[in-house]
Protein backbone atom coordinates (compact mmCIF):
# COMPACT_ATOMS: atom_id res chain seq x y z
CA UNK A 1 0.00 0.00 0.00
CA UNK A 2 2.64 2.47 1.08
CA UNK A 3 5.13 1.32 -1.51
CA UNK A 4 2.74 1.97 -4.26
CA UNK A 5 1.46 5.40 -2.85
CA UNK A 6 -2.41 3.92 -2.62
CA UNK A 7 -3.00 5.82 -0.03
CA UNK A 8 -5.84 4.04 2.05
CA UNK A 9 -6.86 0.27 2.82
CA UNK A 10 -10.46 0.58 0.73
CA UNK A 11 -7.66 1.55 -2.20
CA UNK A 12 -5.89 -1.30 -1.55
CA UNK A 13 -8.11 -3.39 -0.96
CA UNK A 14 -9.87 -2.81 -4.54
CA UNK A 15 -6.72 -4.64 -6.23
CA UNK A 16 -7.72 -7.61 -4.31
CA UNK A 17 -8.82 -9.63 -7.72
CA UNK A 18 -5.56 -9.27 -8.81
CA UNK A 19 -3.32 -12.70 -9.68
CA UNK A 20 -0.08 -10.97 -8.11
CA UNK A 21 -1.50 -10.89 -4.17
CA UNK A 22 -2.56 -14.95 -4.62
CA UNK A 23 1.51 -15.37 -5.49
CA UNK A 24 2.62 -13.96 -2.19
CA UNK A 25 -0.54 -14.90 0.16
CA UNK A 26 -2.02 -18.01 -0.07
CA UNK A 27 -5.56 -16.55 1.34
CA UNK A 28 -5.53 -13.70 -0.67
CA UNK A 29 -5.44 -10.29 0.46
CA UNK A 30 -8.01 -9.26 3.37
CA UNK A 31 -10.36 -6.61 3.57
CA UNK A 32 -9.97 -2.98 4.95
CA UNK A 33 -11.71 -3.86 8.30
CA UNK A 34 -9.59 -6.80 8.79
CA UNK A 35 -6.09 -5.25 8.12
CA UNK A 36 -7.11 -2.37 10.30
CA UNK A 37 -7.95 -4.77 13.05
CA UNK A 38 -4.83 -7.18 12.78
CA UNK A 39 -3.01 -3.70 12.90
CA UNK A 40 -4.33 -2.77 16.36
CA UNK A 41 -3.06 -5.89 17.75
CA UNK A 42 0.22 -6.22 16.09
CA UNK A 43 3.04 -5.13 19.31
CA UNK A 44 5.06 -1.42 17.73
CA UNK A 45 8.46 -2.99 19.48
CA UNK A 46 8.43 -5.67 16.43
CA UNK A 47 7.93 -3.13 13.98
CA UNK A 48 10.84 -1.26 15.40
CA UNK A 49 13.19 -4.29 15.30
CA UNK A 50 12.59 -4.57 11.72
CA UNK A 51 13.53 -0.73 11.35
CA UNK A 52 17.03 -1.24 13.29
CA UNK A 53 17.71 -4.43 11.59
CA UNK A 54 17.56 -2.82 7.92
CA UNK A 55 19.66 0.55 9.87
CA UNK A 56 22.37 -2.51 10.77
CA UNK A 57 22.24 -3.54 7.22
CA UNK A 58 22.76 -0.39 5.68
CA UNK A 59 25.17 0.33 8.06
CA UNK A 60 27.55 -2.74 7.67
CA UNK A 61 27.88 -2.30 4.01
CA UNK A 62 29.10 1.39 4.32
CA UNK A 63 25.62 2.89 2.95
CA UNK A 64 25.31 5.14 5.18
CA UNK A 65 28.27 7.61 4.52
CA UNK A 66 28.58 10.90 7.11
CA UNK A 67 29.25 14.27 5.65
CA UNK A 68 32.62 16.25 5.33
CA UNK A 69 32.15 17.20 8.77
CA UNK A 70 31.82 14.16 10.15
CA UNK A 71 28.58 14.49 12.29
CA UNK A 72 25.54 12.59 11.36
CA UNK A 73 22.02 14.20 12.79
CA UNK A 74 19.15 13.16 14.24
CA UNK A 75 16.32 15.54 13.37
CA UNK A 76 13.16 15.16 15.41
CA UNK A 77 10.30 16.78 14.50
CA UNK A 78 6.73 17.20 15.10
CA UNK A 79 3.70 16.20 12.84
CA UNK A 80 -0.03 16.28 13.16
CA UNK A 81 -2.54 14.11 11.75
CA UNK A 82 -6.12 15.57 10.00
CA UNK A 83 -8.12 16.82 13.06
CA UNK A 84 -11.98 16.01 13.32
CA UNK A 85 -14.73 17.53 15.32
CA UNK A 86 -15.67 13.94 16.63
CA UNK A 87 -13.45 12.12 19.67
CA UNK A 88 -12.73 8.93 18.32
CA UNK A 89 -10.35 7.45 21.00
CA UNK A 90 -9.60 8.10 24.73
CA UNK A 91 -6.08 9.32 22.89
CA UNK A 92 -7.48 12.06 20.97
CA UNK A 93 -5.95 15.46 21.67
CA UNK A 94 -8.30 18.18 21.53
CA UNK A 95 -8.49 22.02 21.18
CA UNK A 96 -11.01 25.11 20.85
CA UNK A 97 -10.99 26.45 17.47
CA UNK A 98 -13.28 29.34 16.30
CA UNK A 99 -14.62 30.00 13.15
CA UNK A 100 -17.72 31.95 11.07
CA UNK A 101 -20.50 29.97 10.04
CA UNK A 102 -23.28 31.80 8.86
CA UNK A 103 -22.11 35.54 9.31
CA UNK A 104 -21.31 34.27 13.45
CA UNK A 105 -18.23 33.23 15.30
CA UNK A 106 -18.34 30.27 17.13
CA UNK A 107 -15.93 28.17 18.97
CA UNK A 108 -16.16 24.13 18.58
CA UNK A 109 -13.86 21.21 19.80
CA UNK A 110 -11.34 19.56 17.36
CA UNK A 111 -9.57 16.48 17.99
CA UNK A 112 -6.62 15.16 16.02
CA UNK A 113 -3.21 13.01 16.52
CA UNK A 114 0.18 14.56 16.96
CA UNK A 115 3.51 12.17 16.61
CA UNK A 116 7.22 13.06 17.06
CA UNK A 117 9.16 11.86 14.27
CA UNK A 118 13.12 11.12 14.69
CA UNK A 119 15.16 10.17 11.03
CA UNK A 120 19.18 10.07 10.83
CA UNK A 121 20.55 12.67 8.18
CA UNK A 122 23.69 12.14 6.27
CA UNK A 123 25.54 12.64 3.02
CA UNK A 124 23.07 12.23 -0.03
CA UNK A 125 20.59 10.01 2.67
CA UNK A 126 18.09 10.03 5.03
CA UNK A 127 16.65 7.73 7.40
CA UNK A 128 13.24 7.72 9.57
CA UNK A 129 14.09 5.64 12.69
CA UNK A 130 10.54 5.66 14.80
CA UNK A 131 8.17 8.22 16.21
CA UNK A 132 6.06 8.98 19.41
CA UNK A 133 2.57 9.64 19.89
CA UNK A 134 2.16 13.12 21.99
CA UNK A 135 -0.62 11.85 24.63
CA UNK A 136 -3.04 14.05 26.35
CA UNK A 137 -2.26 16.91 28.38
CA UNK A 138 1.70 16.94 27.39
CA UNK A 139 3.78 19.10 24.63
CA UNK A 140 6.37 18.14 21.98
CA UNK A 141 8.77 18.01 23.78
CA UNK A 142 7.90 15.69 26.73
CA UNK A 143 7.58 13.20 24.01
CA UNK A 144 10.34 14.24 21.76
CA UNK A 145 12.44 13.27 25.03
CA UNK A 146 11.12 10.28 25.26
CA UNK A 147 11.77 9.23 21.47
CA UNK A 148 15.59 10.43 21.97
CA UNK A 149 16.23 8.20 25.05
CA UNK A 150 14.42 5.19 22.95
CA UNK A 151 16.40 6.10 19.84
CA UNK A 152 19.40 6.27 22.01
CA UNK A 153 18.78 2.86 23.70
CA UNK A 154 18.58 1.45 20.00
CA UNK A 155 20.82 2.89 18.35
CA UNK A 156 23.51 4.68 20.65
CA UNK A 157 26.07 5.16 17.66
CA UNK A 158 23.90 5.91 15.14
CA UNK A 159 24.10 9.67 15.96
CA UNK A 160 26.10 12.54 16.97
CA UNK A 161 24.28 15.74 17.24
CA UNK A 162 20.46 15.82 17.53
CA UNK A 163 18.50 18.52 15.27
CA UNK A 164 15.09 20.43 16.20
CA UNK A 165 13.38 23.32 15.78
CA UNK A 166 12.80 26.54 17.99
CA UNK A 167 10.45 24.73 20.05
CA UNK A 168 13.23 22.31 20.99
CA UNK A 169 15.47 24.93 22.93
CA UNK A 170 14.33 24.28 26.40
CA UNK A 171 16.71 23.05 29.17
CA UNK A 172 14.52 19.99 30.12
CA UNK A 173 15.34 18.92 25.91
CA UNK A 174 18.97 20.30 26.14
CA UNK A 175 19.90 18.43 29.40
CA UNK A 176 18.23 15.08 28.27
CA UNK A 177 20.38 14.73 25.21
CA UNK A 178 23.22 15.32 26.92
CA UNK A 179 22.78 12.54 29.74
CA UNK A 180 23.24 10.58 26.32
CA UNK A 181 27.15 12.34 25.64
CA UNK A 182 25.18 13.75 22.70
CA UNK A 183 25.21 17.26 21.30
CA UNK A 184 22.06 19.46 20.60
CA UNK A 185 21.20 22.07 17.93
CA UNK A 186 18.57 24.14 17.36
CA UNK A 187 17.51 28.08 16.34
CA UNK A 188 17.37 30.65 18.60
CA UNK A 189 14.49 33.08 18.05
CA UNK A 190 13.19 33.86 21.34
CA UNK A 191 13.90 37.55 21.39
CA UNK A 192 12.67 37.67 24.94
CA UNK A 193 15.62 35.20 26.57
CA UNK A 194 18.68 36.73 28.39
CA UNK A 195 20.84 34.25 26.46
CA UNK A 196 19.53 36.14 22.75
CA UNK A 197 19.49 39.45 24.21
CA UNK A 198 23.31 38.57 25.78
CA UNK A 199 24.32 37.31 22.03
CA UNK A 200 23.07 40.31 20.31
CA UNK A 201 24.47 42.52 21.93
CA UNK A 202 27.66 40.95 21.56
CA UNK A 203 27.37 40.08 18.10
CA UNK A 204 27.06 44.01 17.42
CA UNK A 205 30.47 44.38 18.32
CA UNK A 206 32.65 41.69 16.74
CA UNK A 207 33.36 41.77 13.39
CA UNK A 208 32.14 38.41 11.29
CA UNK A 209 33.08 35.79 9.40
CA UNK A 210 32.35 35.07 5.74
CA UNK A 211 32.14 32.19 2.81
CA UNK A 212 29.97 31.33 -0.05
CA UNK A 213 28.19 28.25 -0.58
CA UNK A 214 26.51 27.57 -3.74
CA UNK A 215 24.29 30.58 -4.63
CA UNK A 216 24.37 31.47 -0.95
CA UNK A 217 26.79 34.10 0.57
CA UNK A 218 27.08 33.96 4.67
CA UNK A 219 28.10 36.70 6.49
CA UNK A 220 28.75 34.45 10.18
CA UNK A 221 29.05 35.56 14.09
CA UNK A 222 30.54 32.34 15.97
CA UNK A 223 30.93 33.05 20.31
CA UNK A 224 30.48 30.45 22.29
CA UNK A 225 30.63 30.41 26.63
CA UNK A 226 27.58 32.12 27.00
CA UNK A 227 26.16 31.17 30.61
CA UNK A 228 23.17 33.81 30.27
CA UNK A 229 20.88 30.23 30.16
CA UNK A 230 21.10 30.17 34.14
CA UNK A 231 18.72 26.47 33.64
CA UNK A 232 20.48 24.46 31.56
CA UNK A 233 23.33 25.03 33.90
CA UNK A 234 26.08 24.81 31.36
CA UNK A 235 27.64 27.31 28.61
CA UNK A 236 26.50 27.20 24.81
CA UNK A 237 27.67 28.82 22.13
CA UNK A 238 25.34 31.40 19.57
CA UNK A 239 25.82 31.17 15.54
CA UNK A 240 24.47 33.66 13.74
CA UNK A 241 24.75 34.23 10.30
CA UNK A 242 23.29 36.94 7.64
CA UNK A 243 22.32 35.03 4.47
CA UNK A 244 22.01 36.53 0.69
CA UNK A 245 20.50 34.19 -1.89
CA UNK A 246 20.52 34.78 -5.36
CA UNK A 247 17.24 33.16 -6.92
CA UNK A 248 15.69 33.31 -10.51
CA UNK A 249 12.24 34.65 -10.39
CA UNK A 250 10.14 31.62 -12.60
CA UNK A 251 8.17 34.61 -14.39
CA UNK A 252 10.06 37.45 -15.25
CA UNK A 253 13.67 34.94 -14.93
CA UNK A 254 15.20 38.13 -12.95
CA UNK A 255 17.71 37.29 -10.92
CA UNK A 256 17.16 38.39 -7.33
CA UNK A 257 18.82 37.96 -3.61
CA UNK A 258 16.43 37.13 -1.02
CA UNK A 259 18.06 38.63 2.71
CA UNK A 260 17.69 35.64 6.06
CA UNK A 261 18.95 35.74 9.34
CA UNK A 262 19.53 32.90 11.63
CA UNK A 263 20.69 32.18 15.39
CA UNK A 264 21.03 28.72 16.45
CA UNK A 265 22.07 27.66 20.15
CA UNK A 266 24.00 24.70 20.23
CA UNK A 267 26.24 22.65 22.61
CA UNK A 268 29.19 21.84 20.14
CA UNK A 269 32.31 23.41 20.82
CA UNK A 270 34.27 25.31 18.10
CA UNK A 271 36.62 22.38 18.06
CA UNK A 272 33.76 19.98 17.62
CA UNK A 273 32.11 22.02 14.84
CA UNK A 274 33.58 24.84 12.86
CA UNK A 275 30.87 27.54 11.86
CA UNK A 276 30.92 26.28 8.43
CA UNK A 277 29.69 23.52 9.99
CA UNK A 278 27.15 24.55 12.23
CA UNK A 279 25.01 26.22 9.29
CA UNK A 280 25.17 23.60 7.07
CA UNK A 281 23.80 21.70 10.15
CA UNK A 282 21.18 24.29 11.23
CA UNK A 283 20.19 24.04 7.23
CA UNK A 284 20.12 20.30 6.85
CA UNK A 285 17.48 19.90 9.28
CA UNK A 286 15.02 21.35 5.97
CA UNK A 287 16.70 18.67 4.29
CA UNK A 288 14.37 15.64 6.17
CA UNK A 289 11.83 18.27 6.64
CA UNK A 290 10.96 18.83 3.50
CA UNK A 291 12.74 15.85 1.25
CA UNK A 292 11.30 13.55 3.88
CA UNK A 293 8.18 14.32 6.15
CA UNK A 294 7.11 16.43 3.04
CA UNK A 295 7.28 13.74 0.62
CA UNK A 296 5.98 11.13 3.14
CA UNK A 297 2.86 13.05 3.77
CA UNK A 298 2.11 14.77 -0.14
CA UNK A 299 2.96 11.28 -1.92
CA UNK A 300 3.12 8.66 0.28
CA UNK A 301 -0.21 9.02 1.89
CA UNK A 302 1.25 8.75 6.18
CA UNK A 303 -0.69 11.79 7.10
CA UNK A 304 -3.89 9.14 6.84
CA UNK A 305 -6.12 8.08 9.18
CA UNK A 306 -6.18 4.28 7.90
CA UNK A 307 -7.95 2.96 11.17
CA UNK A 308 -8.38 5.23 14.49
CA UNK A 309 -7.15 2.65 17.39
CA UNK A 310 -4.14 4.76 18.79
CA UNK A 311 -2.19 0.85 18.21
CA UNK A 312 -3.73 0.80 14.75
CA UNK A 313 -2.42 4.44 13.94
CA UNK A 314 1.04 3.65 15.22
CA UNK A 315 1.56 0.74 13.85
CA UNK A 316 0.34 1.76 10.49
CA UNK A 317 2.97 4.46 10.82
CA UNK A 318 5.61 2.63 11.27
CA UNK A 319 4.97 -0.04 8.22
CA UNK A 320 4.93 3.45 6.35
CA UNK A 321 8.43 4.15 7.47
CA UNK A 322 9.61 0.88 6.41
CA UNK A 323 8.27 1.31 3.11
CA UNK A 324 9.59 4.93 3.02
CA UNK A 325 13.31 3.74 4.17
CA UNK A 326 13.44 0.32 1.67
CA UNK A 327 12.20 2.28 -1.33
CA UNK A 328 14.45 5.48 -0.86
CA UNK A 329 17.67 2.79 -0.30
CA UNK A 330 16.48 0.25 -3.40
CA UNK A 331 16.21 4.05 -5.26
CA UNK A 332 20.12 5.03 -4.16
CA UNK A 333 21.61 1.82 -3.47
CA UNK A 334 20.72 -0.33 -5.70
CA UNK A 335 19.58 1.68 -9.58
CA UNK A 336 22.37 2.36 -11.58
CA UNK A 337 23.39 5.92 -11.99
CA UNK A 338 22.00 5.99 -16.01
CA UNK A 339 18.74 4.32 -14.92
CA UNK A 340 18.20 7.50 -12.12
CA UNK A 341 19.24 9.60 -14.93
CA UNK A 342 16.23 9.09 -17.23
CA UNK A 343 13.86 8.30 -14.18
CA UNK A 344 12.20 9.93 -11.20
CA UNK A 345 11.63 7.92 -7.38
CA UNK A 346 7.66 8.56 -8.51
CA UNK A 347 8.06 6.86 -12.16
CA UNK A 348 9.65 3.47 -10.15
CA UNK A 349 7.13 3.40 -7.59
CA UNK A 350 4.74 3.73 -10.80
CA UNK A 351 6.27 0.74 -12.40
CA UNK A 352 5.32 -1.21 -9.33
CA UNK A 353 2.12 0.05 -8.84
CA UNK A 354 1.57 -1.53 -12.53
CA UNK A 355 2.43 -4.88 -11.92
CA UNK A 356 -0.64 -4.86 -9.53
CA UNK A 357 -2.99 -3.36 -11.62
CA UNK A 358 -1.68 -5.37 -14.93
CA UNK A 359 -3.40 -8.77 -13.54
CA UNK A 360 -6.41 -7.18 -12.23
CA UNK A 361 -9.48 -9.48 -13.35
CA UNK A 362 -13.09 -8.76 -13.97
CA UNK A 363 -15.38 -10.55 -11.54
CA UNK A 364 -17.38 -13.25 -12.84
CA UNK A 365 -20.86 -12.17 -13.20
CA UNK A 366 -23.68 -13.23 -10.60
CA UNK A 367 -26.13 -16.12 -12.08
Amino acid sequence: MFVTRLASLNALVQTRTSGFWRRFLSGGLPGASTLGRVASKIEPDHLRQVIAAFYGDLRKKKALPAPLHGLIALVVDGHELPASERRCCKECLQREVKRKRRGKEETYTQYYHRYVFAGLLGEGWHLFLDLEAIGPHEGEVQAAIRLVRRVYADYPRAFDVVLGDSLYAEAPFFQAVLEMGKAVLTPLKQEERDLYKDAVTLFDHTAPTSHSAGSTRYLCWDIEGFTSWSSLGRPVRVVKTEEQRRVRRQRTREVVEEPSQWIWVTTLTQDQADTEAIVRLGHDRWVIENQGFNEAVNHWGMDHIYKHDPTALLVILLIGIIAYNAVNAFYRRSLKPAVKARHTLTHIVHMAKATIYAELRCPSPAT
